[in-house]
Parts: C-alpha cells; structure tokens; sequence
C-alpha cells in the first residue's frame, strides 16, 4: 500500500482566521523544545477531523474515520512525551468542514490549546479516501502546517500517522517517526521451551501479525534499509542459518551456507551487504557478506568473542561488542576491519551496540550489579549516561529520527515486553503485544 500525497481543492484556499477575538502578536514561531521530555509537554487540541462529504468506505463512514484518525493522531503524539492532548471532554467546539479553514481560535484559547490539528476526511469515487491535514498556532492564530493524503480505504491509520509526523516535524523541527513499523520476537511457552515467533506491527502496535509459525527457533530480526526486507536468525534443525525474509510476499531465503555458526546478522546502510557473527575454530569474529555475490570477509581476528556488529549511518565504521579484553565491552571498526579501538570505560560490562541513524550515539545494553540497563555514548566513548535501570533491559533499537529508543525488559519471573525511552531518559513506556516480547527492532521511515 501506497501513500500518494496530494493538496485538496480545499487546501488550495487560503485559511480565514476567526475574527471574533483578535490573535495576539506572535513572540515567535511555535516550537516544541524537544529536549524538555516529560517537563512541559505541548497542550494541543486534535478534535474529530469532519467528513468531507457523506460518503461510505470499506473503513467506515467518514464520521467514524475522522474520530478514528484523530484518536491516532493524539495517542501518537502523546506517545513522544512532547505533546499533550486535551482531552475532548474539555472542548467547547466542534469542528465542522468550514471550521478546518476558520478555527474559532477563542474557543481553543480557552482551554489552553497551544497548538490545533484538525482536517476533514473525504470518501474518493474509487473507494479510497483523502485525508486533509492542518496544523495551527492557536494564540498567534495562524497556520502552521497542512498537507493531504490520498490513500486506499484500509490505509487510513498510516495517513493518520503521516499526518501526526507533519505536526510533530514542524513543532519540533526534526522529522517523524510515527509512520514506521517495529519488528520483534514474539514468546510462549515455559521458559525451559519457549516458542519463538517473527512478529511486526506499526509503532503504535496496531495491525498486528506474525511471519514465522514458531516450528523453527528464531532470533535478531533486522530491517534492511528498503523496508521491504528482514534478515533474522532461525534454528533450523537445530542448525543456525541466517535468513531473509521479503516482506509482502512472505519469502524466505538462506543468506548462504557458512562454515560455523552464525548469528546477530544486521544490514549494511546501503542494504548490499550484512555483517555477522561467525564461530570458526573456537573463536567467533565478525563477518561481512555482500549478499549479491555470495562472498564473505573477515574483519576481526582477536582472540575471543566478537559479536553485535552495527554500521554507523554513513556506512564507514562498526561498532561492536567483544571480550577480548576480558570483558563484554564496546569496540569501534572501520567498515574493512582495520583501525579497531575500545570505546567503552564505564562499571560493568558493555553489550549490543546499535549506531543512531543520525550518527550522534551509539546506544548498549550495560550490564551490572545483576542488573541490565539501556544507556547511550558518542561514537568516540564520551558522554556515556545510563537511561533506564531496569531489572533485565536490553536490546536497544532506534527510532528512525534518533530520538526514541526501543528495547526488551523482563522481569523475575522471566516475562518479558517492549519498552521504549526518550533519548534524554524521560518518558519511559511500555507497547502493547498480545504476548511476550524480546529482541525488537525499529524499521526506518515506510515509503
């Protein structure tokens, strides 16, 4: 499915501002200051979008599409720990299709709105629909973002969540991150046999399904950058093979057939080649294999375990875990092996690495004190800083804009969710899944 962005005949009209209470002057533009988390989210205003015209979808009526689209909208900005909601309870309006163009900002004044995201759905001839999406200052009360999205029927929840990135883009000045999806594993079972099932979902846990029947053991499932691509590790006859998984048509397909065991396999930033884990001989290195040609390359060859290799964005370093020190730490690589160096110094140990897309950190898993933290550091090692201190957390896995975290927590009696945490350690939350879940990993922006 396919999102087309387009501008209504309704968004070509310039917006006429309510005149029955005089705006006041604008300090400046509005912004979220993305670095205050949970201190002083944004009061914002998303009311039920109108419908556009009367008409009938496979989703619904556009009445309930626009309390649908609207309610996404609000939870996904509420989720970043950067907005908050009013709740509809407190509105003393309605928004009918000619209040989109005019809001009666007064109205939104007195509830303390900061911000106002409003629009219209509209059933297309074709049995899609439109979603028209507008953002406004309500005390300057002006415009500050609109756009359209013309979508089938069923992809009425990713132009809602098109709509919650333009909002949250244009607040924050960093792009969204809302329409993307989470893969992870999903668990039952004791915890001495334990199921283990492929599992994707949108970020919000919505559209819920699993990929693999859970006959097969499987572990670290990894998006390539084209979205449509999962390579994991899968047990197949007891026999660890890494695989990738073409999403759509459900294809698999073994990446080749090494020598040792192999596992933690992750994609390249320009999805032509994976790095991995091998064990050959009693030691276990890290790989590269160009998918393409088959061939493979090995970059490490220090005595110990080197494991959890990660590409920086621009694809010219690795970071990765090893022993060779005599403790799990964090080691930095370029891309062809050479110029290997310990980045981490802090108590305890040092586990899964995973590079920001924007560069900036790399963020671990710590490991002390009997006790399993998430924590991020700059490439170089500085500026390391714990943020959560949970009881078993792991497995860190980045937002597409670089300011969210993604990771599994379990607890003393082996259950086990998934979690996320802002980058400055505020705004922890659990994500719902049907059953247990381990070992997630953030896609990039859908297409």
């Amino acid at each position: 499915m396919r999102l087309i962005p387009c501008l209504l005949a309704l968004a070509f009209t310039g917006p006429v501002f309510a005149q029955d209470t005089a705006p006041p002057a604008a300090a400046g533009p509005l912004r979220v200051d993305i670095n205050a988390g949970l201190t002083q989210p944004m009061p914002i205003a998303v009311p039920a979008f109108a419908p556009g015209n009367g008409g009938t979808t496979e989703a619904g009526t556009t009445t309930q599409l626009g309390e649908r689209v609207a309610q996404v909208i609000a939870n996904d900005l509420k989720s970043s720990g950067l907005f908050r909601p009013l709740d509809p309870a407190a509105f003393t309006t309605t928004v009918d299709i000619d209040d989109v163009l005019k809001p009666e900002f007064a109205a939104w004044r007195t509830i303390a709105a900061q911000a106002l995201v409003t629009g219209t759905v509209t059933a297309n001839p074709d049995g899609g629909l439109t979603l028209a999406c507008y953002a406004y200052d309500v005390f300057a009360g002006s415009e500050i973002a609109r756009a359209g999205f013309a979508t089938t029927a069923a992809g009425w929840r990713r132009a809602a969540h098109k709509c919650a990135d333009l909002v949250y883009t244009r607040l924050t000045g960093e792009s969204g991150y809302f329409d993307s999806r989470i893969v992870y594993i999903s668990e039952t079972g004791p915890r001495t046999k334990r199921i283990k099932r492929l599992a994707i979902m949108d970020q919000d846990g919505a559209q819920h399904r699993f990929l693999t029947s859970g006959q097969n053991l499987v572990l670290t499932p990894r998006f390539a950058p084209a979205q449509q691509t999962i390579t994991y590790m899968s047990f197949e006859n007891n026999r660890p093979r890494v695989w990738l998984y073409t999403l759509g048509s459900g294809r698999q397909q073994a990446v080749g057939d090494f020598n040792g065991m192999s596992f933690a396999p992750r994609f390249s930033p320009d999805g032509q080649s994976l790095v991995y884990s091998m064990a050959v001989g009693g030691n276990t290195d890290i790989w590269r294999h160009d998918i393409a040609t088959r061939q493979s390359v090995r970059l490490t060859t220090a005595p110990g375990i080197d494991t959890s290799p990660s590409f920086s964005p621009d694809g010219r370093q690795i970071v990765f875990e090893s022993d060779r020190g005599g403790s799990q730490q964090l080691y930095v690589m370029n891309a062809d092996g050479s110029g290997q160096r310990r980045i981490s110094f802090g108590e305890g140990r040092s586990a899964s690495p995973v590079w920001s897309p924007r560069g900036d950190y790399v963020a671990f898993t710590r490991i002390g004190g009997g006790r399993f933290g998430i924590g991020v550091m700059r490439p170089d090692g500085s500026g390391e800083r714990l943020l959560t201190n949970g009881y078993q957390d792991e497995g860190p896995s980045w937002s597409p804009n670089g300011r969210v975290i993604l990771f599994s927590r379990s607890d003393r009696a082996g259950r086990s969710g998934l979690w996320s945490v802002d980058i400055s350690g505020l705004n922890e939350r659990r994500l719902a899944t049907p059953l247990d879940a381990s070992d997630p990993a953030w896609s990039p922006l859908l297409p």
